[in-house]
C-alpha cells in the first residue's frame, strides 16, 4: 500500500566524485534506521528559484520516496510503501 506523507527525515549519504553522484545510504524515520538496498530513480524538478532532488530508494520491507530542498538541504519523506496492493 502507498502512503503519501509529508515529514522531515533523516537520510545518509555519500557522494562519489568520480561519477558526480549522491547515493543515500540510509534513511531515520520514526527514531528507526533503514538502510537503503537499493537506488531506483533519482530526477529533479524546480519551484521559482528551489531546486528539488527526488530519489525513489528500497529498503528491506519498504519502499521510500526522498526529497531533498537544496535551499535548506532539508530531507522530506513523500511517499511510502510496504509493496503490497492496497
Amino acid at each position: 500500500m502507498i502512503e503519501k506523507v509529508f515529514l522531515p527525515v533523516s537520510v545518509g549519504i555519500t557522494f562519489d566524485h568520480k561519477k558526480r553522484k549522491v547515493i543515500p545510504k540510509w534513511v531515520l524515520w520514526e527514531g528507526r534506521l533503514y538502510p537503503v538496498e537499493k537506488v531506483g530513480l533519482h530526477h529533479t524538478y524546480q519551484e521559482g528559484r528551489t531546486l528539488f532532488h527526488v530519489f525513489s530508494v528500497a529498503a528491506k520491507t519498504l519502499f521510500f520516496r526522498l526529497v531533498l530542498n537544496t535551499d535548506t538541504l532539508n530531507w522530506r519523506l513523500e511517499e511510502i510503501s510496504d509493496g503490497l496492493p492496497d
